[in-house]
């Protein structure tokens, strides 16, 4: 055997014993990735179980009224328990003489999330203004402000974590920008109307997109009448 050959051998077997640690380093960075996302996932939850915490504590406070911005998404997951708590703490403000008012994306994703509000006694509008696609907050009582932040830019992304501020100046502030908003958009009775004209679709197929009942749109569309 050559001294050549014996290089080729050694060359080859360095290039496979090089492979077989890269192979394992590839693998071993996976695995760390997907434990850091499931860090990242769990970290998620809580900053966000925080963010409905806050809301609600501070929704216990409310004497007079509750005004804000809110995105109004669909519930997926534990969102939907924290979305009855909301509904609950709506019903009982609304039986004690507290106004609810909140603005939301004007998207026929949002109507499911008013529709289950109005019921409970809040009054819902839906806008186009800037603010409501990348900041929500509501103002209790002219006094405590509930900033809620996403994780990115879009109306889309999910809220995550929330602030809780007692400050009557900036309870005021924002107040008065909701008010602006408010009054040059349209509620949820005249919005759902609006979109049963635009579809043409029948109760049946427009329940099931806006995934509210056909009693509830039938009671809505007599409302025109």
């Amino acid at each position: 055997m050559t001294v050549e050959t014996i290089l080729l051998i050694l060359e080859s077997l360095l290039l496979g014993f090089t492979i077989i640690l890269l192979l394992f380093s590839i693998k071993e960075g996976r695995g760390r990735k997907n434990l850091l996302l499931e860090v990242e996932k769990t970290t998620k939850v809580l900053t966000r179980q925080e963010y409905f915490l806050t809301v609600m504590d501070a929704m216990l406070d409310a004497k007079e009224e509750v005004a804000g911005f809110i995105t109004g998404r669909l519930p997926t997951g534990d969102d939907t328990k924290r979305t009855r708590a909301i509904i609950n703490n709506i019903e009982r403000l609304s039986k004690e003489g507290v106004s609810v008012k909140y603005i939301m994306a004007k998207f026929h994703d949002r109507i499911h999330i008013g529709n289950l509000y109005t019921k409970a006694g809040a009054h819902v509008k839906y806008s186009t203004c800037a603010i409501v696609h990348d900041f929500r907050y509501i103002v209790v009582d002219d006094r405590i402000v509930v900033i809620g932040m996403p994780e990115s830019t879009g109306e889309k992304e999910a809220t995550r974590k929330g602030y809780r501020i007692p400050s009557e100046g900036l309870s005021a502030i924002l107040k008065e920008y909701f008010y602006k908003c408010w009054e040059e958009n349209i509620d949820h009775a005249d919005y759902v109307k609006e979109v049963m004209k635009q579809t043409g679709a029948s109760l049946k197929v427009l329940a099931q997109e806006l995934q509210i009942s056909e009693e509830d749109l039938e009671e809505i569309a007599s409302e025109a009448k």
